[in-house]
């Protein structure tokens, strides 16, 4: 990696001079109706202490909300079905790694720096490490055919996968792997992989949302016409937290962020590509958006700036913390962020303002299908 990059670990955004403030307590603020669990071996993880201050917490938030409010305006009708409790971390703190990379033609090259960059970040205590979106060859819909991968297959068939797996096995790290076109069957999609410490894939997201665009006069670009469309929100409990998945577009449809919310996440992912139309007006805006109006930690990944390329990328890759507060960012250049995750800042700006209690289940609702459909087949 290039000398260049930024380590921003200790770094505070100048506009947030209170972002030190954080308390050790965790609170949840959703209704207790789990469909998803850590699995035992991160449960084993967690402390009494830490168990004990959850729950204390919660009854200092609870109970700074009025019960006659909260029973006229049905806060839990908010969300059907209800949402889940937030779940009790398995670390509070921890270190993210941003690795915006410079993207080339060459898929090996391209693997290669992937690798250093993902070495680099551990070494500066990393355990979990975001990607850009299609990280392996050029952003463009002649190229996606030619770099697509066989995700389920794996092996040869899929040697940036592997090269995750591998990775985050031997450095014991969690991997948000960016996105790569991946080839099932006769269809071709933008799919994030996650990999957990033991390098197994965790979970898989398929770009929900097709970026489909038309700018008169500035940027033209229609995914569809390569790319079929995921079908499912992806969420994925891991060794540093639960993870909300989205691939670049996704966060412009503030539904999917909702419903991860609801869904208990921490932390949402968006390796993304925004363009030098909609990038400086709107990226840093809707990851501060997504991050404020769910009260939760929003990460992004962009590749570099690279003016040569068919598609130009915008890049500042990003960690924006739950009061809407950019924590970390960089410019267009190529470089790895490496920024602090500190969850009980989640629930301390969740007690200052109780949104979740707040809302108004008499007047609107937000439907989880997948959820619902989940629960009436059972």
């Amino acid at each position: 990696m290039k000398a260049g990059h930024a380590l921003l670990s200790s770094t505070i955004h100048s506009r947030n001079p209170t972002l030190s403030n954080s308390i050790s307590s965790f609170s949840p603020l959703f209704r207790s109706n789990s469909l998803f669990t850590y699995p035992s071996a991160l449960g084993a993880k967690r402390a009494t202490s830490s168990s004990t201050n959850y729950k204390l917490s919660r009854s200092r938030l609870i109970a700074n909300v009025s019960p006659t409010m909260a029973s006229a305006y049905k806060p839990e009708q908010a969300r059907v079905p209800p949402a889940l409790s937030l779940p009790v971390p398995p670390v509070t703190k921890f270190k993210i790694a941003l690795c915006q990379l410079q993207v080339t033609a060459d898929k090996e090259r391209n693997i290669a720096h992937a690798r250093k960059a993902i070495e680099e970040a551990a070494e500066k205590g990393a355990q979990l490490v975001l990607l850009p979106e299609i990280w392996n060859g050029p952003y463009s819909n002649d190229s996606f055919p030619i770099y697509a991968e066989d995700i389920d297959t794996g092996g040869d068939a899929s040697p940036s996968t592997a090269m995750l797996s591998e990775v985050a096995h031997r450095l014991q790290i969690t991997i948000v792997g960016g996105s790569i076109p991946e080839r099932s069957g006769d269809r071709l999609y933008n799919t994030c992989c996650v990999f957990g410490t033991d390098g197994k894939l965790k979970a898989k997201h398929r770009k929900i949302h097709l970026f489909d665009i038309d700018i008169p006069g500035k940027i033209t670009f229609k995914e569809s016409n390569t790319l079929t469309a995921g079908e499912n929100p992806t969420i994925v409990d891991t060794d540093i937290g639960r993870l909300g998945i989205g691939i670049c577009y996704d966060i412009r449809f503030q539904e999917l962020a909702v419903l991860y919310a609801a869904r208990g996440a921490h932390l949402l992912c968006y390796p993304g590509a925004f363009n030098m139309t909609t990038g400086p007006l709107h990226w840093e805006l809707l990851q501060r958006a997504r991050a404020a109006d769910n009260q939760l930690y929003v990460a992004t990944c962009s590749p570099a700036r690279d003016v040569g390329a068919g598609y130009v990328a915008w890049g500042h890759s990003t960690l924006v913390g739950p009061f809407g507060e950019v924590l970390a960012t960089t410019e267009h250049d190529e470089a790895i962020v490496i920024a602090e995750v500190d969850y009980s800042l989640i629930e301390a700006r969740r007690t200052s303002l109780p949104l979740e209690r707040q809302k108004r289940g008499d007047l609107y609702q937000l439907v989880d299908v997948e959820r619902l459909n989940s629960q009436s087949t059972k």
